[in-house]
């Protein structure tokens, strides 16, 4: 009788210690897969801003349209730039203050120039061994700037595979990349070979994001991915899967990639090979 009592009574307990184990917390560990899913957005207003858990110097100047090192510089941040939250950031561009007086003297010189280039083509009109040089003068630029396009050692591929649904555009508001729709799940890769400096979804209209340092003048960002396969600070070969195709921050399932040459966005089908 004893005996039963005794095994009643360890049932009870055991049976409660399992109920009450049900009710704890899970380790924060595995509630913080991605860290940076749980920091506010970046949403940079205004000339300040103040670094956030989670935040880059990249990730700040990429938000901004701004050279990571121009940002650093503005601030007094030496490599390896490290920022701590709370810090407050100038993020106001310097090249900006003089962007308005810029276009207003490029517009005053603009007749006068048009002017001359008239008269030297009407000159070049007349003497047909100037047209020849002429011609070959400009052949010799669009050869030159296509070269540019892949200078320094950054050799570029398609990121994703799929249609072309938006383009890029020079407009303040327009589209700084473009868009590459396809099926979630498409594999994303590097489209040169470089350094993660983010990975994560901080980046306000981005979605999951990963940006790719290749050299000291450009970045590539990838865009609106459901899945993230690299960390920061990982090294990255052209070609390697580095996200898988998604729909976060967006309206359907397309990559937006980008690519910026010192902080700006360029059209990247200037760099990439042709379809």
């Amino acid at each position: 009788m004893l005996k039963r009592q005794f095994f009643s009574l360890f049932s009870i307990v055991l049976l409660l210690s399992a109920c009450s184990s049900r009710h704890n917390p899970a380790p924060v560990s595995s509630l913080k897969t991605h860290p940076t899913s749980l920091t506010k957005k970046i949403n940079i207003q205004g000339s300040r801003y103040t670094v956030k858990k989670g935040d880059t110097l990249f990730s700040i100047a990429f938000s901004a349209n701004q050279d990571y090192r121009t940002l650093a510089r503005n601030n007094g941040i030496a490599p390896p730039y490290v920022i701590y939250p709370g810090q407050i950031l100038n993020v106001e561009n310097p090249a900006n203050k003089n962007k308005k007086r810029k276009k207003y003297t490029s517009l005053s010189n603009k007749s006068s120039s048009q002017q001359r280039n008239s008269n030297k083509i009407a000159k070049k009109d007349l003497d047909p061994q100037n047209q020849r040089e002429y011609v070959q003068k400009e052949a010799t630029k669009k050869t030159s700037h296509t070269n540019q396009l892949g200078a320094k050692g950054v050799q570029w591929r398609w990121p994703a595979s799929g249609k072309i649904t938006r383009r890029f555009s020079d407009k303040d508001n327009g589209y700084k990349g473009l868009q590459i729709s396809n099926k979630e799940g498409t594999q994303v890769v590097a489209a040169a070979s470089g350094v993660v400096v983010y990975a994560g979804n901080a980046l306000r209209g981005y979605g999951n994001l990963i940006i790719l340092k290749h050299n000291d003048d450009y970045l590539s960002a990838y865009a609106h991915n459901s899945k993230l396969l690299v960390r920061e600070q990982q090294q990255i070969k052209v070609g390697q899967k580095i996200a898988e195709m998604g729909s976060t921050d967006a309206e359907e399932s397309a990559l937006r990639f980008e690519i910026r040459y010192q902080g700006q966005a360029v059209d990247p089908v200037n760099y990439l090979p042709k379809n």
